[in-house]
């Protein structure tokens, strides 16, 4: 029997992070740049050979692949990150990296749209899925917002947003995209701003099962993340709690 797309991409990102677990284990972290390298490539040569097996039929888009422009023509794109937040990988003791693995299917109309994804957080012993979406908790408290950006690169605006939204705003920090998604999904972070430049491969994961679980998701300026685009830059995202969004997407606005 066929595995479905929601499962295979959940068992597909389950099993990249138990590669990924198993080589930090063998090599350690006296070599971080050998460890960190080795891993975005061991990943992406299992995550590409088994969809190759697995829908031979379909194209890949990978960051750490060559990006084979036919894609834009296919009827099924699978983009994958196979190793989100490398930089928390070679860090001992960091829990906050992912796997990303999604489906982009072209529809009737022409148009393309998520249709299934993964995002792994193997050193938390979970994955979350478009397999088995849960409904976005309740807002703990709309007058407090926890907030998570990325540590390095944080939106220019942050500091005018801060002071705009009426609301009292705790930052958290989190390494990679998909953990800072997950993060919110979880209900440990209610929301998740970007304008610091990211690529397809970044976002499609975890906004799939962003979605799916009826989160609010879309560029800063309120349109739609579009994907299987010739230039695979995505610069901003807007990942929150769908209770939230009007009101960052206005105080976005005010301040940019």
């Amino acid at each position: 029997m066929t595995q479905d797309d929601h499962a295979l991409a959940r068992d597909l990102a389950t099993e990249a992070g138990a590669l990924l677990l198993r080589l930090r284990a063998a090599s350690g972290f006296a070599d971080i740049k050998t460890l960190r390298d080795t891993g975005d490539r061991e990943s992406h040569v299992y995550l590409t050979e088994a969809l190759a097996r697995q829908r031979p039929g379909d194209a890949i888009l990978s960051e750490e692949g060559k990006d084979d422009l036919d894609r834009l023509d296919a009827d099924r794109l699978w983009i994958i990150d196979p190793l989100d937040g490398t930089r928390e990988y070679g860090e001992e003791g960091r829990a906050d990296w992912a796997v990303h693995v999604a489906l982009w299917e072209r529809g009737a109309d022409g148009t393309g749209r998520l249709t299934a994804g993964a995002v792994a957080l193997p050193a938390q012993g979970r994955t979350l899925s478009t397999a088995e979406p849960t409904p976005p908790r309740p807002l703990s408290d709309p007058s407090h917002i926890r907030l998570t950006v990325s540590r390095s690169r944080p939106p220019a605006f942050l500091d005018r947003l801060l002071e705009a939204l009426d609301a009292d705003v705790e930052l958290v920090t989190i390494g990679s995209a998909g953990a800072k998604v997950a993060a919110m999904i979880l209900g440990d972070v209610d929301a998740y701003v970007h304008a610091g430049g990211q690529y397809e491969w970044d976002s499609a994961a975890p906004v799939a099962v962003a979605r799916a679980v009826g989160a609010h998701t879309s560029r800063i300026d309120g349109s739609p993340l579009i994907y299987n685009n010739e230039d695979t830059l995505l610069p901003d995202i807007l990942v929150c709690h769908p209770d939230l969004a009007p009101t960052l997407l206005a105080g976005i606005r005010a301040v940019s």
